[in-house]
């Protein structure tokens, strides 16, 4: 059976199925060429992450495809009931990637909170000739610990950036309509864990308690953070979206940004990805990285051990 990793697949991956006697191509087809390409070879699954789109029209048009699967969480790059209706899988990896995205969010929100996204700008152009007035630029700076961390979205990745949190000595509080109560394992070096409980709250009183909001929630019709969402958060409040472009509306963020309202803002995810507005990345508010946040060879890893699993437990 012939598996096409259109968007990559990392060794660990790539191991397993070959030693399962599986065909892996790693060519990256063009988007336009894929109906002709996985007819042609007989493709009988097709992997992707956030580059690739495999829509009813693909679907229709690639009867021998048994197996969609995502590295990674979100799946709005698949139609997914539609395949599942036609008797084709559909796979993800929704755990292999949220420590990584928890570290990224907190590289972010520690960054902002000492100012060093804006620091990193600044010192190569003036840190020889103003020092002194950079240090002083930069020299209120606040700890995260003792403060609060609001989280819209309490799924894996969610609790994943509560326990990194919680390790760090802030308050968690958090948003989810479909979760009530979760116990979240802090596991340290030794061996040796610690159960917290945490209940969720509304929505806006996590809006009104968070020093820090951090988003991880599924693509949305509406913005989930909007003009109406920050006038209810705390004057001097951070925001960080490492979920998906769209659920914050970065219109009314800029302007929150620029009132002092929100005090800075970190995106790893774009309203207009992969041609992000010229707005935010000018803006020294703004610490920005492009879409990155299951982008560590530890995720990716257990990326490609999942997605074989997967297959394997599927087609053998």
């Amino acid at each position: 059976m012939k598996i096409l990793a259109n968007d990559g697949l990392a060794q660990s991956g790539i191991d397993a199925l070959q030693a399962a006697g599986f065909e892996v191509i790693l060519t990256t087809v063009a988007q336009a060429q894929l109906e002709n390409y996985i007819n042609k070879e007989n493709i009988d699954v097709i992997l992707v992450r956030s580059a690739t789109t495999v829509r009813q029209e693909l679907i229709d048009a690639c009867p021998s495809i048994k197996i969609i699967g995502r590295g990674g969480v979100g799946m709005d790059n698949i139609d997914v009931e539609y395949a599942r209706d036609k008797g084709v899988h559909v796979i993800n990896t929704p755990a292999a990637s949220s420590h990584s995205v928890a570290e990224l969010v907190f590289a972010h929100l520690s960054g902002m909170a000492r100012f060093l996204h804006d620091a990193n700008r600044n010192m190569p152009l003036e840190g020889e000739s103003n020092f002194k007035g950079l240090k002083k630029a930069y020299a209120k700076g606040t700890e995260l610990k003792g403060k609060t961390l609001g989280v819209l979205g309490f799924g894996r990745i969610g609790q994943a950036t509560a326990a990194v949190a919680l390790r760090l000595g802030m308050k968690v509080v958090a948003f989810d309509p479909f979760i009530d109560t979760t116990s979240i394992s802090l596991d340290f070096f030794d061996g040796q864990s610690i159960d917290v409980t945490i209940d969720t709250i509304s929505k806006e009183d996590v809006l009104k308690q968070a020093d820090f909001l951090t988003l991880h929630v599924p693509a949305q019709n509406e913005y989930v953070i909007g003009g109406k969402e920050i006038e209810i958060m705390k004057d001097g409040a951070f925001i960080a979206n490492a979920a998906r472009g769209g659920v914050v509306d970065e219109v009314a963020l800029v302007a929150a940004l620029e009132s002092g309202k929100i005090a800075g803002a970190a995106l790893d995810v774009f309203e207009t990805e992969p041609t992000p507005a010229v707005q935010l990345l000018m803006n020294s508010k703004l610490s920005l990285s492009p879409h990155i946040g299951a982008a560590t060879g530890e995720a990716q890893d257990r990326i490609g051990t999942e997605l074989a699993s997967q297959i394997i437990d599927l087609l053998k």
